[in-house]
């Protein structure tokens, strides 16, 4: 899919737990405003690492939102040549990263290609990954469950 004539707004989660966590993310927030309009970002929180194979350091964790005229598969690709800059690897799934980057919502999309599933098939169990993005976009309905951000960090927190 090519660029769209409308921008759509996006969510993406951000999280680090190799090298300088601190870094990676103010890099990665920096690159990301230069590209979208109505650009937000949370606080960066720690957590622990979830549903891991081995002890993994602790993560830096983070949501932004803004608009993008980038098609979905050609913005999950940007996500990863960024990811890539950072020197992130992919020695076995749920590894350790310098940058992880995940595009968690595309507008109302709703998709599942290879390679792009949105909305990120498990962004409502994480509260690493939703509670940042309440603090920043808490009306943003959900376009599967048809619940906002807020109502899904909630029901985490309970």
């Amino acid at each position: 899919m090519s660029a769209i004539p409308q921008p759509v707004p996006v969510a993406i989660a951000l999280g680090s737990n190799l090298g300088d966590r601190h870094g990676h993310l103010r890099w990665a927030i920096e690159t990301l405003a230069t590209r979208l309009a109505n650009f937000r970002a949370s606080h960066e929180i720690e957590t622990e690492p979830h549903d891991v194979p081995s002890p993994q350091p602790p993560y830096l964790n983070a949501a932004v939102v803004g608009e993008t005229t980038m098609g979905p598969g050609e913005f999950v690709a940007w996500l990863l040549s960024l990811e890539h800059v950072r020197g992130r690897s992919r020695p076995s799934p749920r590894a350790p990263r310098t940058l992880d980057l995940d595009l968690i919502l595309y507008g109302d999309f709703i998709l599942n290609e290879p390679g792009v599933a949105i909305p990120h098939p498990r962004f409502r169990e994480r509260a690493f990954v939703v509670d940042p993005l309440a603090e920043i976009a808490p009306d943003w309905v959900d376009p599967v469950t048809g619940r906002t951000v807020e109502q899904i960090a909630s029901a985490l927190r309970a």
